[in-house]
Formats: structure tokens, C-alpha cells, sequence
């Protein structure tokens, strides 16, 4: 199986549902690649990644996910990695933040949507967060 995800929105939550999957799919032996874009880039940007907003009103979620044992964010991002998820960086995007590739997490690509049409374009799931 073959899994494209679009990762488009950096809060706290969509970092759980970006990387749940990913991981989850890696874990099926599914090949993975997840194409990261606006404000996507947090989820694996080295600083923005550890401080991710989670929704006014959903703080209690804090408390839930320690209890229920559920990875940090940091540590998804690096089991993501490990598991060998393609993780590419919007050029685009990148150029718009004046953003650098030395700015994020090791191991990620960095390329255009060609780049991500390229790997998807044969995907068995496509998912947009």
C-alpha cells in the first residue's frame, strides 16, 4: 500500500492526526509520504514542532494523551523518521517564510508539488490535515 498526506495546518492536532497515520501506515509496511506546506512546516520544524498551540477550550486533551501513553509530538516526528515516512517540505512555502532546510528536523526532502505529484500520484490513500 501506498499513503500521500498533504499536512497543511500546524496546530497540535493536526500533528497527532498527520503522524498517527503516517506512523500507523509505516507500521503496515505501507510506503508513506507526507508533504508538508504552510503553516504544515511546523510539524517538523526543529523549534516549532515542541511548541505546537493546541485549540482554545481543548487543553484538558494535555492530560488525555499523557494518560492514554500517547507519544509527544517530538518523539512522532522521530519515530516517523526511523520508520522511513518521506517526509517533503514545501520549496515553495520554504522560499515565501524565507525559510532554510537547516531549520527542520534531519532527514526530510525538500521539493516543489511536483515532488509530492510525483510520489502520489499512485497512491492507494490520499489524506489532506
Amino acid at each position: 500500500m501506498k499513503v500521500a498526506i498533504i499536512a497543511a495546518n500546524g496546530g497540535m492536532f493536526d500533528a497527532y492526526k498527520v503522524f498517527n497515520i503516517a506512523t500507523a501506515a509505516a507500521a503496515t509496511d505501507a510506503e508513506v509520504g507526507i508533504f508538508f506546506t504552510f503553516e504544515g512546516l511546523n510539524l517538523i520544524h526543529k523549534e516549532a514542532h515542541k511548541n505546537l498551540s493546541m485549540p482554545a477550550g481543548k487543553e484538558h486533551f494535555q492530560e488525555g494523551f499523557k494518560k492514554a501513553n500517547v507519544p509527544p509530538v517530538e518523539e512522532l516526528v522521530s519515530m516517523a523518521s526511523e520508520m522511513g515516512v518521506k517526509m517533503i517540505a514545501c520549496q515553495m512555502t520554504m522560499d515565501v517564510m524565507s525559510l532554510e532546510k537547516e531549520q527542520f528536523v534531519e532527514g526530510i526532502d525538500v521539493g516543489g508539488a511536483v515532488t509530492f505529484l510525483t510520489f502520489a500520484k499512485d497512491a492507494d490513500v490520499t489524506l489532506t490535515f
